[in-house]
C-alpha cells in the first residue's frame, strides 16, 4: 500500500508538474504570437529596421548609430553641421560598406525644417519605426552669472527641439500602427548638480514627457522609454585631468565611468522586441552614482 501510494503521490506530482509545464507552454506560446503580431506592424521581430538618431555625429550619438547598424537597422543620422554629419557617415561607411547610414542636418529648433526633414525620411524608407532624441546641450553656469536668455536657449534645444521632431513622427507611428520612441535624459534629472540648473531642469522635463507620451501613446502600439546616462567617457570628458577624474570615479558604485557602448547597449535593449512591454520608463545607466 505504502509503495502504491507513493507511486500514486508521484504520478500526481507528475502529471501536476506536467500540466504546468504545459499551461507554461500555452502561455509562452500565446505571448510569442502576440509578439510576432506586433512586430510584423511595427517592422521586425528583433531591431526594428529604421531608425533617426538626433545628435549622431559623435558620443553617445554617434554610438548608437553604431550599435543599430550593427544590428540591422537603416539609420539616419541627424547632425548640426553638413561636415560633420559628412564625417561621420564617411567613417561608419569606412567600417562596413553595406550598412545604409545616411545624414542630414536639419536645424533641430526650427519646427518646419523638421517636419520637412523627417517626411523625407519617411518618403525614402516608407516607415519610421525608432526616433532617438539624443541632441541637446549641457552646461554648468552658476546661478549668479544666469541670464534668462542663457536658461531658455537650453531648454530650447533639450526639451523644445525634441517635441519638434517628435510631433511629426508620432502622426508617421499612428498611420503606420506603433513605433518607439527613445530619449536622452540624464542622471542629474534624478539627482540635480550645482550649477547650470537649466540642464537638469531640462532633463526633468523630458523625464516628464516620456512617461506622459507613453500613457498616451501605448494605445497606437507606440512605445515611449528614455535613458539617463551617468558620467560618460565621451571627448570632453577624456580631455579631463586624471586628479578631476579619479575623485568622480570613487564615487561610483562600480567605481568606473561609464562608455559610450554601455549607454547605447540600452538604447539597443529600449527599441528592440525584448523591450516590447516596457514602455514610460527611464533606465539609468550610471554605476548607481544618482544614488
Amino acid at each position: 500500500m505504502l509503495d502504491r501510494a507513493r507511486v500514486c503521490t508521484r504520478a500526481h506530482h507528475c502529471n501536476g508538474r506536467f500540466a504546468a509545464d504545459f499551461r507554461l507552454h500555452l502561455l509562452h506560446s500565446s505571448h510569442q504570437q502576440i509578439r510576432r503580431e506586433h512586430a510584423s506592424k511595427t517592422g521586425g521581430d528583433h531591431l526594428i529596421s529604421h531608425a533617426i538618431v538626433t545628435g549622431g555625429t559623435r558620443g553617445i550619438g554617434y554610438a548608437i548609430v553604431h550599435k543599430f547598424l550593427q544590428h540591422g537597422a537603416k539609420v539616419v543620422l541627424f547632425g548640426s553641421r553638413e561636415e560633420t554629419v559628412a564625417k561621420a557617415v564617411a567613417s561608419l561607411k569606412e567600417e562596413n560598406p553595406d550598412w545604409e547610414v545616411s545624414g542630414a542636418w536639419p536645424k533641430l529648433t526650427d519646427a518646419a525644417a523638421m517636419v520637412d526633414e523627417i517626411n523625407k525620411v519617411k518618403e525614402k524608407y516608407g516607415k519610421i519605426d525608432i526616433l532617438v532624441n539624443n541632441a541637446g546641450v549641457s552646461d554648468s553656469t552658476p546661478i549668479d552669472k544666469y541670464t534668462a536668455e542663457r536658461f531658455a536657449s537650453v531648454m530650447d534645444l533639450n526639451v523644445n527641439a525634441m517635441m519638434n521632431g517628435i510631433l511629426p513622427t508620432v502622426a508617421i507611428m499612428k498611420e503606420q500602427g506603433g513605433g518607439c520612441i527613445l530619449n536622452t535624459s540624464s542622471m542629474v534629472s534624478i539627482c540635480g548638480q550645482p550649477g547650470g540648473v537649466a540642464y537638469p531642469s531640462s532633463k526633468y522635463a523630458v523625464n516628464g514627457l516620456t512617461w506622459s507620451l507613453a500613457r498616451e501613446l501605448g494605445p497606437f502600439h507606440i512605445r515611449v522609454n528614455a535613458v539617463a546616462p551617468g558620467i560618460t567617457r565621451t571627448d570632453m570628458v577624456a580631455a579631463l585631468p586624471k586628479e578631476m577624474i579619479d575623485p568622480l570615479i570613487n564615487r561610483i558604485p562600480l567605481r568606473r565611468i561609464g562608455e559610450a557602448e554601455d549607454i547605447a547597449n540600452a538604447f539597443l535593449f529600449l527599441a528592440s522586441d525584448m523591450a516590447s512591454y516596457v514602455t514610460g520608463e527611464i533606465l539609468s545607466v550610471d554605476g548607481a552614482m544618482r544614488s
